[in-house]
C-alpha cells in the first residue's frame, strides 16, 4: 500500500494544519488508483471543518462540499483517493473516532501532527474491510 504525492501536495496539507491550529484541518486527495493498488495524488482540496462542538479534536466535511469535490474530480478524470486532517497537539496516528467515522474503503487517510502550531509528523493509513471488520493499515508515503 503506497500513496504517492508531490512535495507541493505534502507541503500544502501540512501548511493547512498549521493555518487552522489549534483546530483540525481537513481536505480531500484527488488522483487515481493504479493497477497495483497504489494511489497517486494529483490535487489536494482544502475543505472547511464544519465541526462546531469540538473542532480542536474532531472534523467533519459538509456532505454538499464532498459532492462538489467528487464532481470536480470527475471533470478532471480523477477520483477521491483519500482524505487528510490534522491532529493538533497529538501524534499523527489514527484515533478510535477516526476509524469509526471512516467509510471510504481503499482510500488513504493522511494525518499530520501539529505541535504548537508547527506540522511535525505526517502518516498515511489505508482503510480496509467493512463495518465491524474495518481497520486502518499503515501506508507508505512516496514523494517522487
Amino acid at each position: 500500500m503506497t500513496l504517492s504525492l508531490t512535495k507541493a501536495h505534502w507541503s500544502d496539507l501540512r501548511k493547512h494544519g498549521e493555518e487552522t491550529f489549534p483546530h483540525e484541518c481537513c481536505g480531500v486527495l484527488l488522483g487515481n488508483f493504479e493497477e497495483d493498488g497504489s494511489k497517486v495524488v494529483q490535487a489536494t482540496v482544502r475543505c472547511a471543518n464544519q465541526r462546531s462542538d469540538s473542532p480542536h479534536n474532531r472534523y467533519v466535511i459538509d456532505p454538499r462540499e464532498l459532492v462538489r469535490v467528487q464532481r470536480q474530480a470527475r471533470e478532471r478524470d480523477q477520483e477521491i483517493v483519500g482524505f487528510y486532517h490534522s491532529h493538533p497537539q497529538h501524534p499523527a496516528r489514527w484515533s478510535k473516532t477516526d476509524l469509526e467515522e471512516a467509510y471510504w474503503t481503499g482510500c488513504s487517510y493522511v494525518i499530520t501532527s501539529v505541535l504548537n502550531g508547527a506540522a511535525t509528523e505526517t502518516n498515511s493509513f489505508e482503510l480496509t474491510g467493512l463495518d465491524e471488520s474495518k481497520s486502518f493499515q499503515d501506508e507508505e508515503i512516496k514523494m517522487p
